[in-house]
């Protein structure tokens, strides 16, 4: 469900009991999203991401090779604007 900024200011107690139903709710200002609703859960909400964010050792662009980092970033990133 979305919202409009000024219609959640109007309508707080309808929209609360969609959350309460279990609806996650985007409140917009000026089209555009700045906040979200959502329900309580018994689970703690962490802080910050908790999951892995992938394998440092992904081949660059997949070419299969391996970088060697130790002599520094080199040429590797010319063009790149590094």
């Amino acid at each position: 469900m979305e919202t409009t900024a000024r219609d959640f200011n109007q309508n707080a107690s309808k929209i609360l009991a969609a959350a309460e139903r279990g609806e996650r709710i985007t409140v917009t200002k000026n089209g555009r999203p700045v906040a979200v609703l959502s329900p309580v859960t018994e689970e703690p909400v962490p802080d910050h991401p908790t999951d892995p964010m992938g394998d440092d050792d992904i081949p660059v662009f997949r070419s299969g090779s391996r970088i060697d980092w130790s002599q520094g970033r080199g040429s590797y990133l010319e063009g790149f604007g590094a």
